[in-house]
């Protein structure tokens, strides 16, 4: 049966503790309240009945709460303490949860609330007497930068990086975001005969072109303004080693035929500079985008791609290497621990693997390492439970996927219905055969990718077209003191993500129909943090 110790010199703060925890049971049992007026009492009470939780007054009569709280957690790490007090100030409450206090009430007490504290709190409990522990293996032993996994198809990952590590050719690592293809890059290099050599990893995302270029292939004193001295590229730099170009599908054509004649001839010349340099390379380049369809349409050459495809990996997301998870989680959990300085850190509950389990990964890898963080850091207790995840992981709101806004602002809404326009010749839905989109991604149109797309309706005296008004209210349910630039923000998202979604992804077209040209479309597609496969789907174009 579920216990629970109320620890206060106000009498009739357990008589307002049994009211709300009337009815309420855990585990299918009952919860069974005791209590006690002093600190002595309520110590013995913890030691002879071992209370699952207890709800501590901060200010009782010859001692602190707080530091009764310190011999109680001594005794029993795993048990939830909540603190109340009738003279709460935000220094109370930092220093509380500082303590490691599971939860802080101001009195009066609020039953609902109350209610709904306990209950958390007792069936934290519950779930903290199973858990899964950490191996000790997880994190003293591997090393920090291995890819992680058991499954048919991280083996199968294993297996390519064991055939190619040693041949000394351009190998092409492919999957979506955050699945760990520098990783792969990275144990291919340790693997390899250059593994005595450097090793560079450069995000060609994250870098103009302009400078991209002078990063890479360095530049001459004066080849351009503020080139006040000469600059040795990475690829002279790295000569014997290896160098990890990720994102590679995100540089420009006039840097892309730079990059093949390096390939080809291992040898470039610096920004501004008549001299050939040779050098000694080994790449491995990654994307997570489908180069085979940007050749076809321009917007990567041919050649190069034939070139760095010369040995391909391609790494599964998240979602379908649901065995790894778990054995994700032990790693990472591991190493937290002894980074984090998290000593009394021992497992996870059931429970909250399920929930991991079952959660989609829009962001794969990198997403569930930083969800453990936040797990750790909210955690007040040695077992990681439910309500330590976030809020998209618990399924409590939809998830935010790759194409959502940022700094948690709300996606455009679904448009709304019109009056007949140009576009109404064009099917109202997808056909039978093909699958719905998911939620949370904009609806695909089926209409003839040669079709220009109509003009917006201008707006009329009687108000903005009635695609903007959930854009606005939008806006405006987020009470932000912005609501001009929160509003650009939104609109521009909505009409960005529409064309592309128009042309099929293709940002030629895009960047036409929207009178920007490509650059600038690629930035906008950056910085509103859109993800080109989120809003056309799969379909090709």
């Amino acid at each position: 049966m579920p216990r629970l110790l109320v620890i206060d010199d106000d009498r009739t703060v357990p008589l307002l503790v049994r009211k709300a925890v009337s009815g309420l049971e855990i585990g299918g049992e009952p919860v069974e309240v005791s209590a006690a007026l002093t600190a002595r009492e309520g110590l013995n009470l913890a030691k002879s009945e071992r209370p699952d939780v207890v709800l501590l007054d901060l200010v009782l009569p010859g001692v602190r709460g707080s530091e009764l709280f310190s011999t109680l957690h001594a005794a029993d790490p795993k048990r939830p303490v909540l603190f109340m007090t009738a003279g709460g100030t935000s220094d109370t409450a930092i220093e509380a949860m500082k303590q490691g206090a599971f939860d802080y009430l101001l009195k009066p007490l609020d039953l609902p609330k109350l209610r709904e504290l306990l209950a958390t709190a007792l069936e934290s409990r519950r779930l903290m007497s199973t858990k899964v522990g950490l191996s000790a293996q997880a994190g003293d032993s591997m090393p920090t930068d291995l890819f992680v996994g058991r499954t048919e198809s991280a083996v199968q990952v294993y297996k390519s990086i064991g055939l190619v590590a040693a041949q000394d050719v351009t190998v092409l690592v492919r999957g979506e975001s955050g699945t760990g293809k520098e990783l792969v890059a990275r144990a291919i290099y340790h693997h390899g005969k250059r593994q005595d050599k450097p090793f560079m990893a450069i995000n060609c995302a994250a870098i103009p072109d302009a400078l991209l270029e002078s990063e890479l292939f360095g530049h001459e004193k004066g080849s351009f303004t503020g080139a006040d001295r000469q600059r040795i590229g990475k690829f002279e730099q790295c000569s014997g080693g290896t160098i990890f170009l990720d994102e590679i599908g995100d540089t420009s054509l006039p840097m892309q035929a730079k990059m093949l004649r390096l390939l080809q001839e291992q040898r470039f010349e610096r920004v501004g500079g008549n001299v050939t340099i040779k050098t000694d390379v080994r790449v491995i380049a990654a994307t997570n985008r489908p180069l085979e369809r940007m050749v076809d349409d321009g917007d990567f050459r041919g050649d190069l791609f034939f070139r760095l495809n010369e040995f391909s990996i391609d790494i599964p997301p998240l979602r379908e290497r649901g065995e790894d998870v778990l054995l994700l989680v032990e790693f990472f959990l591991s190493r937290f621990k002894r980074d984090m300085g998290q000593t009394e850190l021992e497992g996870i509950a059931p429970e909250a693997v399920d929930l991991l389990r079952n959660y989609g990964w829009p962001g794969n890898v990198r997403e569930l390492q930083s969800v453990l963080r936040k797990a750790i850091l909210h955690s007040t207790g040695p077992v990681i439970v439910p309500k330590d995840l976030p809020a998209e992981v618990r399924g409590d709101r939809r998830a935010v996927g790759p194409a959502a806004p940022l700094s948690g602002r709300p996606a455009p809404p679904p448009e709304p219905a019109a009056p007949p326009t140009p576009d109404a010749a064009r099917p109202a839905a997808p056909p039978a055969s093909e699958p719905a989109a998911p939620a949370g991604e904009p609806h695909r149109e089926t209409a003839p990718q040669s079709a220009p797309a109509p003009a917006p309706e201008p707006p009329t005296q009687s108000g903005p077209p009635s695609d903007l008004r959930p854009l606005l209210d939008a806006a405006l349910a987020e009470n932000s003191e912005d609501i001009y630039a929160d509003s650009l923000e939104l609109m521009e998202r909505y009409v960005v993500t529409r064309i592309l979604d128009r042309t099929g992804g293709n940002q030629s077209r895009a960047a036409k129909l929207l009178g920007i040209t490509r650059g600038s479309l690629r930035n906008k597609i950056r910085g509103l943090g859109i993800t080109i496969e989120q809003v056309i789907g799969s379909d090709d174009d």
